[in-house]
């Protein structure tokens, strides 16, 4: 990691160099000159960025034939990118969740929210899922995982190498143990007092989501003698914290048998069992068949997937957010609660926020708004980058 930078990008002579040095971390391919030489540059390699006229701006990685062609590494053009400047970017993440959090259980780093574009690690105690979705980090993971295991007492370490983000960067899908033996059985976490299964080897992504565990405490504060439903549920993220926070009963509903499978074994370690309940099946159609048969919950939670993951896909999804809206609206009883979610980037809150409230419209109900939730502080927003502030979650009351 000691190599110093193979080439030069130049930005062109009218392109704004001052939004680089006023803090985005990208340079877009249309701002470059890019000839011959500059083409040539392979993706992943180390980089120098000057300005139009040949001053240094910053330090980072090509990609030349992507539309992001630049990614900032350091804002010091003469900084060396080698292990030791990679173990004070892990090192200083590790310090900000230490600092947040009691347990070890957390997002420890969060891509260009932590000054580490492309990565995502993600805690479990001794154990730790890695997603390399850069290929500078891909080439650098034997010095990540010794930095990992030496700062933080790790005993597991897991490469999750799958995703949309990689196919993106050319990486095939790869995964496996960078370090240890993988866990035998889906890890317990603690999170609003409840307790959930993080399934690190074959759940989705790294296996549970952390960045909605503020807004899980939210639901936590409103449930106590609640009847709950969570749609989308995953493994029982809403559903279990409103259970340990008193509700009479909770309702989970996802595509997954495994998740919800993790989701009741949660709720049994927690002592809930009685009264938690799954079913299996296609969420709008089960909100349709719930609704058909008059049923009526105090807190109704969907959390979906996301449906506009790109700006291409933002129409198509923001006609999906109205549609989960106008479904489970009727399904809240009088003066009861809706939490509806978005973790699509390419939807902004203010889209998605009308989006809802078409939906909630349709359904002939008169919401106010009680709480707008985002992720965590485990997950660092870039101001520049919407993308790192992809979570939404909107709490309305629905007036009886």
């Amino acid at each position: 990691m000691n190599t110093p930078p193979i080439s030069v990008l130049r930005l062109k002579p009218k392109a704004d160099a001052r939004r680089i040095r006023h803090g985005h971390p990208w340079a877009w391919a249309d701002e470059l000159v890019l000839d011959r030489r500059s083409r040539a540059v392979p993706a992943g390699a180390l980089c120098l960025l000057e300005d139009g006229e040949r001053q240094p701006l910053a330090i980072g990685i090509a990609s030349v034939e992507a539309k992001i062609a630049f990614r900032v590494l350091d804002r010091d053009p003469s900084a060396v990118i080698d292990a030791d400047w990679l173990r004070a970017k892990v090192a200083a993440a590790l310090d900000l969740r230490e600092r947040l959090f009691d347990a070890p259980y957390y997002r420890l780093v969060h891509a260009e929210g932590d000054a580490l574009p492309g990565l995502i690690i993600d805690r479990f105690g001794d154990v730790l899922v890695v997603q390399p979705n850069a290929i500078w980090i891909e080439d650098r993971l034997e010095d990540l995982t010794a930095i990992l295991a030496d700062l933080t007492g790790a005993t597991a370490i897991l490469k999750n190498g799958s995703g949309r983000a990689r196919a993106q960067e050319g990486l095939a899908e790869d995964s496996g143990l960078l370090l240890g033996s993988a866990p035998a059985a889906p890890l317990p976490v603690t999170m609003n007092g409840a307790t959930y299964l993080a399934d690190v080897m074959g759940g989705q992504k790294t296996g549970l989501f952390y960045d909605q565990r503020p807004n899980h405490a939210f639901a936590h504060a409103m449930a106590k003698g609640a009847r709950v439903l969570d749609v989308f549920s995953h493994v029982g993220g809403f559903a279990l914290a409103t259970l340990a926070g008193g509700a009479d009963s909770a309702l989970c509903v996802d595509a997954s048998t495994p998740a919800l499978d993790l989701a009741t074994e949660g709720a049994t370690r927690m002592g809930c069992a009685d009264r938690f309940a799954t079913r299996q099946g296609d969420a709008f159609t089960v909100m349709e068949d719930l609704a058909a048969a008059g049923e009526r919950f105090d807190i109704v939670i969907a959390d979906p997937p996301a449906f506009a993951p790109s700006k291409q896909a933002l129409t198509q999804g923001l006609r999906a957010y109205e549609r989960v809206a106008r479904l489970a609206a009727p399904l809240v009883a009088p003066g009861g609660s809706l939490i509806l979610c978005s973790c699509s980037h390419a939807a902004d809150l203010g889209k998605f926020r009308q989006a809802c409230l078409r939906g909630i419209g349709r359904a002939g109900r008169d919401p106010r708004l009680l709480h707008t939730g985002f992720a965590g502080p485990d997950h660092p927003q870039h101001p520049a980058l919407s993308d790192t502030g992809y979570l939404k979650a909107l709490a309305f009351r629905l007036l009886p």
